[in-house]
């Protein structure tokens, strides 16, 4: 079917334009479709509190539920900006476990 196809690509969006001119509502539909994609999610100006520690956690859960709550995001947005909050306290743990190492090791002379 590839090889049908090949370099048609242009013939075929003017045909597709032409169409959606004329007035052929699936060929306007798709033209649109083209131009304008529908949006996946939306950019949300929501503030969380500042997590600097896995202890503030529980501040930036709370604040999600609360903005669900309030109607200020969606519950499929908290459940994104929750898998954000995740990632960030793994990556505070990380750095906290490798701080804590390096710091033991330097107490024991760097002796394994």
């Amino acid at each position: 079917m590839e090889a049908i196809l090949d370099g048609e690509g242009e013939a075929l969006t003017r045909k597709a334009v032409e169409l959606a001119l004329g007035g052929d509502t699936v060929a306007l539909r798709l033209c649109l479709d083209r131009m304008m994609p529908v949006r996946k999610d939306r950019p949300i100006t929501f503030t969380l509190p500042t997590i600097d520690t896995p202890a503030d956690l529980t501040k930036a859960t709370s604040a999600l539920l609360q903005g669900v709550a309030d109607g200020e995001i969606t519950p499929s947005e908290a459940a994104e900006l929750s898998k954000l909050i995740d990632a960030h306290v793994k990556a505070i743990e990380a750095k906290d476990f490798a701080e804590r190492l390096a710091a033991l090791e330097q107490a024991s002379g760097g002796k394994r």
